[in-house]
Protein backbone atom coordinates (compact mmCIF):
# COMPACT_ATOMS: atom_id res chain seq x y z
CA UNK A 1 0.00 0.00 0.00
CA UNK A 2 1.30 3.24 -0.86
CA UNK A 3 2.08 5.73 1.81
CA UNK A 4 -0.81 8.27 0.01
CA UNK A 5 -3.28 5.43 0.84
CA UNK A 6 -1.90 4.85 4.19
CA UNK A 7 -2.65 9.13 5.04
CA UNK A 8 -6.10 8.13 3.59
CA UNK A 9 -6.91 5.51 5.94
CA UNK A 10 -5.65 7.25 8.69
CA UNK A 11 -8.08 10.01 8.59
CA UNK A 12 -10.96 8.50 7.31
CA UNK A 13 -10.61 6.34 10.96
CA UNK A 14 -9.79 9.43 12.77
CA UNK A 15 -13.04 11.03 11.47
CA UNK A 16 -15.06 7.83 11.82
CA UNK A 17 -13.85 8.17 15.61
CA UNK A 18 -14.97 11.49 15.72
CA UNK A 19 -18.18 11.10 14.58
CA UNK A 20 -18.73 8.13 17.45
CA UNK A 21 -17.81 10.12 19.67
CA UNK A 22 -20.11 13.27 18.82
CA UNK A 23 -22.69 10.42 18.52
CA UNK A 24 -22.82 9.26 21.87
CA UNK A 25 -25.44 10.45 24.34
CA UNK A 26 -24.14 11.63 27.61
CA UNK A 27 -21.47 13.46 26.18
CA UNK A 28 -20.70 17.08 27.61
CA UNK A 29 -18.02 19.35 27.04
CA UNK A 30 -16.39 22.56 28.71
CA UNK A 31 -16.30 24.09 25.47
CA UNK A 32 -19.59 24.73 23.83
CA UNK A 33 -17.44 24.82 20.65
CA UNK A 34 -14.57 21.36 20.44
CA UNK A 35 -11.52 21.77 18.94
CA UNK A 36 -12.03 19.90 15.59
CA UNK A 37 -9.49 16.82 15.61
CA UNK A 38 -6.41 17.75 13.97
CA UNK A 39 -6.16 15.92 10.26
CA UNK A 40 -2.95 13.70 9.98
CA UNK A 41 -0.56 15.29 7.50
CA UNK A 42 0.20 12.97 4.88
CA UNK A 43 3.49 11.28 4.73
CA UNK A 44 4.11 11.73 1.32
CA UNK A 45 2.26 14.19 -1.78
CA UNK A 46 1.09 12.70 -5.14
CA UNK A 47 3.74 12.59 -7.59
CA UNK A 48 3.69 15.88 -9.56
CA UNK A 49 2.84 16.63 -13.46
CA UNK A 50 6.32 16.74 -13.63
CA UNK A 51 7.62 13.54 -11.30
CA UNK A 52 4.87 12.05 -13.44
CA UNK A 53 6.96 12.64 -16.65
CA UNK A 54 10.04 11.66 -15.61
CA UNK A 55 8.01 7.89 -14.29
CA UNK A 56 6.50 7.94 -17.90
CA UNK A 57 9.94 8.03 -19.63
CA UNK A 58 11.73 5.86 -16.98
CA UNK A 59 8.54 3.10 -18.22
CA UNK A 60 9.33 3.80 -21.93
CA UNK A 61 13.12 3.57 -21.26
CA UNK A 62 12.36 -0.18 -18.75
CA UNK A 63 9.37 -1.05 -22.10
CA UNK A 64 12.35 -0.27 -24.69
CA UNK A 65 14.70 -2.56 -22.95
CA UNK A 66 12.63 -5.54 -22.26
CA UNK A 67 11.41 -5.38 -25.95
CA UNK A 68 15.27 -5.30 -27.28
CA UNK A 69 15.49 -8.15 -25.14
CA UNK A 70 12.51 -9.49 -26.85
CA UNK A 71 14.21 -9.47 -30.31
CA UNK A 72 17.18 -11.05 -29.18
CA UNK A 73 15.15 -14.17 -27.22
CA UNK A 74 12.90 -14.35 -30.22
CA UNK A 75 16.25 -14.59 -32.59
CA UNK A 76 18.35 -17.28 -30.32
CA UNK A 77 14.73 -19.24 -30.49
CA UNK A 78 14.67 -19.14 -34.61
CA UNK A 79 18.56 -19.82 -34.36
CA UNK A 80 17.93 -22.58 -31.85
CA UNK A 81 14.81 -24.08 -33.93
CA UNK A 82 17.34 -24.23 -37.37
CA UNK A 83 19.89 -25.92 -35.47
CA UNK A 84 18.07 -28.30 -34.08
CA UNK A 85 16.55 -28.99 -37.47
CA UNK A 86 20.35 -28.90 -39.44
CA UNK A 87 21.71 -31.20 -36.51
CA UNK A 88 18.92 -33.75 -37.20
CA UNK A 89 19.46 -33.66 -41.05
CA UNK A 90 23.01 -34.34 -40.74
CA UNK A 91 21.96 -37.14 -38.13
CA UNK A 92 20.16 -38.81 -40.93
CA UNK A 93 22.64 -38.13 -43.48
CA UNK A 94 25.40 -39.46 -40.97
CA UNK A 95 23.13 -43.00 -40.73
CA UNK A 96 22.60 -43.08 -44.28
CA UNK A 97 26.36 -42.72 -44.90
CA UNK A 98 26.98 -45.55 -42.66
CA UNK A 99 24.56 -47.91 -44.37
CA UNK A 100 26.37 -46.71 -47.84
CA UNK A 101 29.46 -47.57 -46.69
CA UNK A 102 28.40 -50.65 -44.89
CA UNK A 103 27.11 -51.53 -48.38
CA UNK A 104 30.28 -50.77 -50.45
CA UNK A 105 32.56 -52.87 -48.14
CA UNK A 106 30.27 -55.67 -48.80
CA UNK A 107 31.04 -55.52 -51.99
CA UNK A 108 34.85 -54.97 -52.13
CA UNK A 109 34.70 -57.84 -49.77
CA UNK A 110 32.84 -60.30 -52.56
CA UNK A 111 35.39 -59.01 -54.86
CA UNK A 112 38.21 -59.82 -52.88
CA UNK A 113 36.75 -63.05 -52.15
CA UNK A 114 36.03 -63.74 -56.38
CA UNK A 115 39.94 -62.57 -56.82
CA UNK A 116 40.97 -64.78 -54.28
CA UNK A 117 39.23 -68.10 -55.94
CA UNK A 118 40.45 -67.86 -59.13
CA UNK A 119 44.09 -68.03 -57.48
CA UNK A 120 44.70 -64.37 -57.89
CA UNK A 121 46.88 -65.96 -61.12
CA UNK A 122 48.80 -63.48 -63.28
CA UNK A 123 47.14 -63.18 -66.43
CA UNK A 124 49.90 -64.64 -68.58
CA UNK A 125 50.05 -67.67 -66.63
CA UNK A 126 45.74 -67.91 -66.83
CA UNK A 127 45.89 -67.75 -70.67
CA UNK A 128 48.54 -70.53 -70.76
CA UNK A 129 46.34 -73.01 -68.51
CA UNK A 130 43.39 -71.66 -70.30
CA UNK A 131 41.98 -74.64 -72.88
CA UNK A 132 39.89 -72.13 -74.57
CA UNK A 133 41.86 -68.69 -75.40
CA UNK A 134 38.77 -67.06 -76.55
CA UNK A 135 36.93 -68.06 -73.34
CA UNK A 136 39.88 -67.00 -71.42
CA UNK A 137 39.70 -62.86 -73.39
CA UNK A 138 36.47 -62.70 -72.51
CA UNK A 139 36.61 -63.35 -69.17
CA UNK A 140 39.18 -60.83 -69.24
CA UNK A 141 37.54 -58.53 -70.62
CA UNK A 142 34.43 -59.07 -67.81
CA UNK A 143 37.59 -59.27 -65.46
CA UNK A 144 38.91 -55.44 -66.53
CA UNK A 145 35.28 -54.31 -66.34
CA UNK A 146 35.11 -55.72 -62.84
CA UNK A 147 38.69 -54.09 -62.06
CA UNK A 148 37.50 -50.74 -63.41
CA UNK A 149 33.83 -51.23 -61.32
CA UNK A 150 36.34 -52.29 -58.29
CA UNK A 151 38.55 -48.69 -58.61
CA UNK A 152 35.11 -46.85 -58.91
CA UNK A 153 33.34 -48.54 -55.75
CA UNK A 154 36.58 -47.92 -54.05
CA UNK A 155 36.53 -44.15 -54.88
CA UNK A 156 33.01 -44.14 -53.48
CA UNK A 157 33.69 -45.54 -50.52
CA UNK A 158 37.14 -43.13 -50.12
CA UNK A 159 34.53 -40.03 -50.76
CA UNK A 160 32.03 -41.44 -48.22
CA UNK A 161 34.72 -41.74 -45.92
CA UNK A 162 34.93 -38.06 -46.40
CA UNK A 163 31.40 -37.37 -46.24
CA UNK A 164 31.29 -38.82 -43.04
CA UNK A 165 33.69 -37.10 -41.09
CA UNK A 166 32.69 -33.64 -42.59
CA UNK A 167 28.68 -34.63 -41.42
CA UNK A 168 30.74 -35.36 -37.72
CA UNK A 169 31.94 -32.19 -38.11
CA UNK A 170 29.37 -30.10 -39.15
CA UNK A 171 27.13 -31.81 -36.21
CA UNK A 172 29.51 -31.06 -33.93
CA UNK A 173 29.98 -27.43 -34.68
CA UNK A 174 26.24 -27.03 -35.30
CA UNK A 175 25.60 -28.59 -31.52
CA UNK A 176 28.21 -25.70 -30.09
CA UNK A 177 26.34 -22.97 -32.05
CA UNK A 178 23.00 -24.81 -30.50
CA UNK A 179 24.56 -24.39 -26.78
CA UNK A 180 25.81 -20.73 -27.41
CA UNK A 181 22.30 -19.43 -28.53
CA UNK A 182 20.49 -21.27 -25.56
CA UNK A 183 22.90 -19.83 -23.55
CA UNK A 184 22.33 -16.27 -25.03
CA UNK A 185 18.30 -17.32 -25.04
CA UNK A 186 18.68 -17.78 -21.48
CA UNK A 187 20.08 -14.57 -21.05
CA UNK A 188 17.71 -12.80 -22.86
CA UNK A 189 14.61 -14.49 -20.80
CA UNK A 190 16.75 -13.21 -17.82
CA UNK A 191 16.95 -9.42 -19.12
CA UNK A 192 13.20 -9.18 -20.23
CA UNK A 193 11.46 -10.58 -17.27
CA UNK A 194 14.05 -8.18 -15.14
CA UNK A 195 13.09 -5.08 -17.22
CA UNK A 196 9.45 -5.59 -16.92
CA UNK A 197 9.10 -6.51 -13.28
CA UNK A 198 11.40 -3.15 -12.50
CA UNK A 199 8.62 -1.37 -14.69
CA UNK A 200 5.53 -3.39 -13.09
CA UNK A 201 6.99 -2.48 -9.89
CA UNK A 202 7.48 1.20 -10.84
CA UNK A 203 3.73 1.30 -11.64
CA UNK A 204 2.22 -0.75 -8.81
CA UNK A 205 3.90 2.04 -6.62
CA UNK A 206 1.67 4.74 -8.27
CA UNK A 207 -1.31 5.71 -6.68
CA UNK A 208 -4.83 5.35 -8.61
CA UNK A 209 -4.98 9.08 -9.73
CA UNK A 210 -1.20 8.84 -10.83
CA UNK A 211 -2.00 5.61 -12.85
CA UNK A 212 -4.34 7.96 -14.45
CA UNK A 213 -2.71 11.06 -15.05
CA UNK A 214 0.24 8.86 -16.06
CA UNK A 215 -1.78 7.15 -18.97
CA UNK A 216 -2.92 10.64 -20.10
CA UNK A 217 0.12 11.74 -20.22
CA UNK A 218 1.37 8.65 -22.36
CA UNK A 219 -1.67 9.71 -24.64
CA UNK A 220 -1.18 13.16 -24.73
CA UNK A 221 2.84 12.37 -25.59
CA UNK A 222 1.61 10.16 -28.46
CA UNK A 223 -0.69 12.50 -30.02
CA UNK A 224 1.96 15.43 -30.00
CA UNK A 225 3.77 13.04 -31.96
CA UNK A 226 1.17 11.98 -34.41
CA UNK A 227 0.44 15.54 -35.46
CA UNK A 228 3.54 16.70 -35.58
CA UNK A 229 4.00 14.34 -37.80
CA UNK A 230 0.99 14.23 -40.11
CA UNK A 231 1.70 18.22 -39.70
CA UNK A 232 4.84 17.86 -41.35
CA UNK A 233 3.00 17.02 -45.05
CA UNK A 234 4.18 13.35 -44.63
CA UNK A 235 0.84 11.75 -45.88
CA UNK A 236 -0.01 13.99 -48.72
CA UNK A 237 1.64 11.87 -51.34
CA UNK A 238 0.79 8.39 -50.01
CA UNK A 239 -1.84 6.84 -51.92
CA UNK A 240 -0.16 3.09 -52.13
CA UNK A 241 -3.13 0.66 -52.76
CA UNK A 242 -3.26 -2.91 -50.70
CA UNK A 243 -2.42 -5.83 -52.63
CA UNK A 244 -4.10 -8.93 -52.04
CA UNK A 245 -1.82 -10.51 -49.82
CA UNK A 246 -1.59 -7.16 -47.84
CA UNK A 247 -5.12 -6.83 -47.42
CA UNK A 248 -5.22 -10.62 -45.96
CA UNK A 249 -2.25 -9.17 -43.42
CA UNK A 250 -4.20 -6.54 -42.81
CA UNK A 251 -7.44 -8.64 -41.92
CA UNK A 252 -5.58 -10.92 -39.83
CA UNK A 253 -3.49 -7.94 -37.60
CA UNK A 254 -7.26 -6.40 -37.48
CA UNK A 255 -9.00 -9.49 -36.16
CA UNK A 256 -6.26 -10.21 -32.97
CA UNK A 257 -7.27 -6.45 -31.82
CA UNK A 258 -8.05 -6.80 -28.30
CA UNK A 259 -5.73 -9.30 -27.76
CA UNK A 260 -3.13 -9.09 -24.81
CA UNK A 261 0.55 -8.19 -25.23
CA UNK A 262 2.99 -11.16 -24.16
CA UNK A 263 7.19 -11.37 -24.99
CA UNK A 264 8.11 -14.17 -27.14
CA UNK A 265 4.46 -14.82 -28.59
CA UNK A 266 3.24 -15.60 -31.60
CA UNK A 267 -0.30 -15.80 -31.53
CA UNK A 268 -3.28 -17.14 -31.51
CA UNK A 269 -4.00 -15.40 -28.06
CA UNK A 270 -1.44 -13.73 -27.29
CA UNK A 271 1.55 -11.57 -29.64
CA UNK A 272 4.38 -9.55 -28.91
CA UNK A 273 5.25 -7.20 -31.98
CA UNK A 274 7.12 -9.01 -34.58
CA UNK A 275 5.47 -11.72 -33.51
CA UNK A 276 2.46 -10.26 -34.92
CA UNK A 277 3.48 -8.93 -37.71
CA UNK A 278 5.17 -11.98 -39.09
CA UNK A 279 2.12 -14.36 -38.19
CA UNK A 280 -0.24 -12.12 -40.38
CA UNK A 281 1.76 -12.44 -43.25
CA UNK A 282 2.43 -15.84 -42.68
CA UNK A 283 -1.41 -15.75 -43.13
CA UNK A 284 -1.12 -13.67 -46.47
CA UNK A 285 0.77 -16.96 -47.78
CA UNK A 286 4.88 -15.19 -46.63
CA UNK A 287 7.23 -15.82 -44.30
CA UNK A 288 9.03 -13.03 -43.37
CA UNK A 289 11.99 -12.57 -40.50
CA UNK A 290 10.75 -13.54 -36.90
CA UNK A 291 12.00 -10.06 -35.44
CA UNK A 292 11.70 -6.67 -35.53
CA UNK A 293 15.08 -6.24 -36.10
CA UNK A 294 15.77 -8.94 -38.91
CA UNK A 295 12.50 -7.44 -40.72
CA UNK A 296 14.29 -4.38 -40.84
CA UNK A 297 17.99 -5.41 -42.36
CA UNK A 298 15.76 -8.27 -44.42
CA UNK A 299 12.97 -7.02 -46.05
CA UNK A 300 12.70 -4.56 -48.70
CA UNK A 301 12.67 -1.07 -47.78
CA UNK A 302 10.34 1.49 -49.21
CA UNK A 303 9.74 5.24 -48.63
CA UNK A 304 7.38 6.99 -46.51
CA UNK A 305 5.58 8.41 -49.47
CA UNK A 306 5.18 4.83 -51.57
CA UNK A 307 4.11 2.67 -48.62
CA UNK A 308 0.85 1.36 -48.79
CA UNK A 309 -1.50 -0.75 -46.18
CA UNK A 310 0.20 -4.24 -44.97
CA UNK A 311 3.53 -2.81 -45.00
CA UNK A 312 5.96 -2.02 -41.45
CA UNK A 313 7.17 0.39 -39.85
CA UNK A 314 9.54 0.26 -37.69
CA UNK A 315 10.09 2.17 -34.88
CA UNK A 316 13.54 3.24 -32.97
CA UNK A 317 16.72 3.95 -34.19
CA UNK A 318 17.80 -0.04 -32.66
CA UNK A 319 14.47 -1.36 -34.52
CA UNK A 320 13.21 -2.82 -31.37
CA UNK A 321 9.31 -1.79 -32.29
CA UNK A 322 7.10 -2.58 -35.40
CA UNK A 323 3.92 -2.13 -36.26
CA UNK A 324 1.57 -2.68 -39.41
CA UNK A 325 0.33 0.49 -41.11
CA UNK A 326 -3.32 0.20 -42.14
CA UNK A 327 -3.40 3.36 -44.04
CA UNK A 328 -5.11 7.11 -43.36
CA UNK A 329 -1.69 7.33 -41.08
CA UNK A 330 -2.85 4.48 -38.36
CA UNK A 331 -1.16 0.84 -37.38
CA UNK A 332 -2.09 -1.78 -35.57
CA UNK A 333 0.44 -3.13 -33.03
CA UNK A 334 1.61 -4.87 -29.85
CA UNK A 335 2.50 -1.88 -27.73
CA UNK A 336 4.15 -3.66 -24.69
CA UNK A 337 3.43 -6.04 -21.26
CA UNK A 338 0.23 -4.99 -19.75
CA UNK A 339 -1.35 -3.62 -23.12
CA UNK A 340 -3.30 -5.10 -25.63
CA UNK A 341 -3.14 -4.72 -29.61
CA UNK A 342 -4.78 -1.94 -30.51
CA UNK A 343 -4.94 0.65 -33.19
CA UNK A 344 -2.84 3.87 -33.06
CA UNK A 345 -1.11 6.72 -34.76
CA UNK A 346 1.51 5.73 -37.42
CA UNK A 347 3.69 9.23 -36.00
CA UNK A 348 3.02 8.19 -32.69
CA UNK A 349 6.44 6.83 -32.03
CA UNK A 350 9.77 7.61 -33.54
CA UNK A 351 9.81 6.05 -36.88
CA UNK A 352 13.03 4.11 -38.40
CA UNK A 353 11.99 3.29 -41.57
CA UNK A 354 9.57 1.18 -43.53
CA UNK A 355 9.85 -2.11 -44.94
CA UNK A 356 7.55 -4.43 -47.36
CA UNK A 357 7.28 -7.96 -47.01
CA UNK A 358 7.54 -9.45 -51.13
CA UNK A 359 7.10 -12.41 -52.70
Amino acid sequence: MGAGKRSLTTVTMALACAAAILAAPGVAYANPTPSPTPTPTPSSKPASTKDLEAIRKRLDKLYHDAAVATDAYNAAEEKTEKQSAQIVELARAIVEGQEKLDRLKDRAGAAARAQYRSGGLPPEAQLMLSDDPQDYLNGAGRARQGEQATKGMLAEMARTQKDLKQYAKDASAQWKKLEANRKAKAEAKKKVTQQIAAAEKLESELEKEEKEKLAELEREAAAKAQTAWLDSGVLEDVKGEATVAGKKAVEYATEQLGKPYEWGAEGPMTYDCSGLTSQAWASAGQTIPRTSQEQWKQLDRVDIKDMRPGDLIIYNPDASHVAMYIGDGAIIHAPRPGRTVTVAGAGSMPILGVVRPTA
